[in-house]
């Protein structure tokens, strides 16, 4: 069976009344605007929420499975991240990112009394379903013992680290592309074509091989999503994939970045060799 994690949506739970951490943002007044509850179960804290006067919608892989196409001010994901494996947790990230207005913000909610890590038999149900802790490097605003709530907002609009790195202080009126825990994704200021995108890790590290082995793998994961964004589009006929690695390599920016170039048919009058191209001449073998 390996990693598959078929039957997450099992561990939805049905309720008469507003979840707990939905009780707590309600009360500090953090529902803003126009709400989305990703991740909503069966639906229970969207219905009560409307009948009090909110502006609110649910979406649910396996319950409201009607995918949102437009942008909030307020997304809440509520004990959704316990019940997936690490890389459905880092693609829940990036998706509610992209479902986020710019100056909106987000609320995780997790669970704290998980004892017992990794898949297991469904008391119910009798499927083999998965929970597990999860920390999250955004500002936590609220913990118990059973429960901590995280507040995320885009990493361009959150305080700005005085490096004096762009990427460490990325413009507040940038548009990010995708965003998860370690990476985030914005268009180049001077872009070769039309939607050249750089994926960027979150901590300042120069060069790309000094990484962590997770760092990497983020970068690359957010690499796949964002060609997969900028295809939908842009609609190129192809890509490269580029990292300059000091000096001597033409960086300049000294903070590690990938650069995903979209090409189009007739960008160049002969596109043979690619990347060999950084050496000039050595374009044609």
């Amino acid at each position: 069976m390996g990693t598959r994690n078929e039957f997450s949506h099992l561990t939805a739970k049905e309720r008469e009344s507003l979840s707990f951490p939905a009780r707590i943002v309600k009360e500090r007044g953090l529902l803003v605007g126009d709400v989305l509850d990703f991740g909503c179960g069966f639906g229970k804290d969207v219905e009560i929420l409307r009948t009090q006067g909110f502006q609110i919608s649910g979406y649910d892989r396996h319950y409201f499975p009607e995918y949102p196409t437009k942008k909030f001010d307020t997304i809440i994901c509520f004990y959704v991240l316990n019940v997936l494996l690490p890389e459905e947790q880092s693609k829940v990230l990036m998706e509610i990112s992209a479902l986020l207005k710019p100056t909106g913000k987000a609320y995780f909610a997790v669970r704290r009394d998980i004892t017992y890590e990794g898949f297991r038999t469904h008391k119910i149900h009798q499927k083999r379903t998965f929970q597990t802790n999860v920390i999250l490097p955004f500002n936590s605003i609220y913990k118990n013992d059973n429960c901590e709530i995280y507040e995320y907002q885009h990493y361009n609009q959150a305080q700005k680290n005085h490096t004096g790195c762009p990427f460490c202080n990325p413009d507040s009126k940038a548009e990010l592309i995708l965003e998860s825990a370690q990476t985030y994704s914005i268009l180049d200021k001077f872009p070769v074509n039309p939607g050249h995108a750089l994926i960027i890790p979150k901590r300042h590290v120069a060069d790309y091989f000094e990484l962590s082995f997770k760092e990497q793998s983020s970068c690359i994961f957010l690499l796949n999503e964002v060609k997969m964004e900028i295809q939908k589009h842009f609609n190129p006929d192809g890509f490269n994939v580029g990292i300059n690695v000091g000096e001597k390599a033409g960086q300049t920016v000294f903070h590690v970045h990938i650069h995903l170039i979209p090409r189009y048919a007739g960008d160049v009058e002969n596109p043979r060799g690619g990347v060999r191209g950084v050496i000039k001449g050595k374009e044609l073998y």
